[in-house]
């Protein structure tokens, strides 16, 4: 991705020496589907020098050779020329592409959002409870006292539960012994 106005290097490696094969650079503007192409802009020739293909700017646009490479140098470049770059060389008898360079040309950088900080709660303060004076009886006492009712009714209801068994009791043993007199 580079700002417009800037200038773009790209660089494709070469099986044979650049400075004796045509070595053909290509954009793509779309996605690749059936009906786009390939925009040939511009070639090295090892007799003519530079080439440039239809409609290019050739003060914004230069190609050379390297030991092992050709270079690719994009001058003031503009959102036009957004696209994906090949390299190519024509060989006998196939055509051989480069991996592609997409190129995004943008008027503005996109920046990196700052990273935002989690605040921090504060630590709450345990402070012990202000003696305040109640008006009435506290809840403490009303609980207390009916609990102590509670068990008072299970005392009652037990000494009564005992009480009726020892009758029933008595009964039948005073039963039993009408019986085996």
């Amino acid at each position: 991705m580079v700002q417009t106005n800037g200038m773009v290097i790209m660089s494709c490696e070469a099986k044979t020496s650049p400075t004796s094969t045509r070595i053909y650079w290509l954009r793509h503007r779309q996605a690749p589907s059936p009906d786009s192409h390939y925009e040939c802009l511009a070639y090295w020739d090892p007799i003519k020098g530079i080439v440039y293909g239809q409609e290019v700017e050739p003060e914004k646009l230069t190609v050379f050779p390297d030991a092992t490479r050709s270079i690719l140098n994009l001058t003031s470049v503009k959102p036009a020329d957004s696209g994906i770059y090949f390299c190519m060389t024509v060989g006998s008898p196939e055509l051989t592409f480069g991996k592609g360079t997409r190129l995004s040309v943008v008027d503005v950088l996109p920046t990196t959002a700052q990273p935002t900080k989690k605040p921090t709660p504060r630590k709450k303060m345990c402070r012990p409870p202000s003696p305040v004076t109640q008006k009435g009886p506290s809840c403490g006492l009303l609980t207390l006292g009916l609990l102590v009712a509670g068990v008072l009714v299970l005392l009652v209801s037990l000494g009564v539960a005992i009480h009726l068994y020892r009758l029933k009791r008595r009964a039948r043993l005073r039963l039993l012994k009408q019986f085996y007199k």
